[in-house]
């Protein structure tokens, strides 16, 4: 029944996100035409503003809602690039991290039960390494956050390792979004943020721990034999 009370909350919430076209205002349009305001609205209130901008972000990242991205934009343009990074990757983690709860709670013993055997050896790994892949798929732009959420919430990931390691793995990511943010009117897409150069340089930070770790153990190896 608490699974159904859930399911249905979330259904409900996204619906209404859909049907009264909410995605309109999670746009760079409207951040480009709203900025003046928002900036305004921020300077007379900034504990208000601050407390809204985290609990729409915490929403949007807990039900996958499309707009993270602007989000994180804005948090850039309203409150600069320290505080507005600040906001928006504690935002992005909570949110995160209860999307992990809501599909773990959703499916997790039905995966657990129909593929247990399947995915033993699997979480055999996240068991032994679950951080080092964590982090290496944070720093990674490649994949979206909301896949990693569900996926590591489909596993024996421990709750705190994973809201620790998504802090610490989306903070390169937050800090650049949130730098263009400051640097609002020279952007003209999404598409201008993410460059190649960026994302390589994001894949090589993602595969970087993964290698580190791999040279560790084959380092100890050599000294055992």
């Amino acid at each position: 029944m608490k699974k159904l009370i859930l399911l249905f909350i979330a259904i409900i919430v996204v619906s209404a996100y859909f049907y009264f076209d909410l995605g309109q205002w999670l746009t760079l349009e409207q951040l480009k035409n709203q900025q003046s305001s928002l900036e305004s609205y921020r300077q007379a209130n900034p504990v208000l503003v601050a407390a809204i901008y985290t609990v729409i972000y915490i929403v949007v990242a807990a039900l996958s809602l499309p707009g993270s991205a602007i989000m994180t934009l804005s948090g850039g343009a309203i409150f600069g690039l320290a505080v507005g990074t600040a906001l928006a990757l504690i935002s992005a983690t909570i949110g995160a991290t209860f999307a992990f709860l809501i599909a773990r709670f959703l499916l997790g013993d039905w995966v657990q039960e129909k593929f247990g055997d399947r995915i033993a050896s699997i979480n055999q790994g996240i068991d032994k390494d679950g951080a080092f892949y964590l982090f290496s798929l944070r720093l990674v732009p490649v994949f979206p956050f909301f896949v990693i959420n569900v996926v590591m919430a489909l596993t024996t990931l421990k709750v705190w390792t994973f809201f620790w390691v998504s802090l610490v793995g989306m903070l390169a990511g937050a800090a650049v979004y949130a730098n263009a943010g400051t640097q609002l009117a020279k952007l003209d897409s999404l598409s201008g943020i993410a460059s190649p150069g960026i994302i390589l340089s994001f894949v090589l930070l993602g595969i970087f721990p993964i290698l580190a770790k791999k040279m560790i153990e084959f380092i100890r190896r050599k000294k055992t034999d």
